[in-house]
């Protein structure tokens, strides 16, 4: 069972993503809604794993993900991704994202992923 972050805006897509994890064993130990807060609750819960949003306001997920992984070498982070989103899965890959799941969330690759990952 993985400790896990959720980062996201969007309220919905974080409540379908804690109701698949916590389905499936995970326990949701917070939930953020901008790549500041995430940087923030990171420091402060050491999940074993993140689930990270690329767009969203005030800091992306890419800048959160750089700055998180500056803080902890070691941290796992899932980038979540909309289609089109190819040059920034990239980038997120240079800066250290452990995974990726795509919009609309299947909650079978989302498990396959965070089991893998953990």
């Amino acid at each position: 069972m993985a400790k896990i972050l959720i980062v996201d805006d969007s309220k919905t897509s974080r409540k379908i993503l804690r109701n698949i994890l916590e389905d499936n064993g995970h326990e949701v130990i917070g939930e953020a809604i901008n790549g500041k807060e995430a940087v923030s609750k990171y420091t402060e819960l050491h999940p074993d794993i993140t689930t990270m949003d690329i767009t969203m306001p005030e800091m992306d997920g890419l800048e959160a993900l750089k700055e998180i992984m500056s803080i902890d070498k070691n941290a796992k982070v899932v980038m979540v991704t909309a289609a089109g989103q190819k040059t920034k899965m990239v980038d997120a890959v240079k800066y250290g994202a452990s995974e990726f799941l795509t919009k609309p969330f299947e909650a079978e690759q989302i498990i396959e992923i965070v089991e893998k990952v953990f």
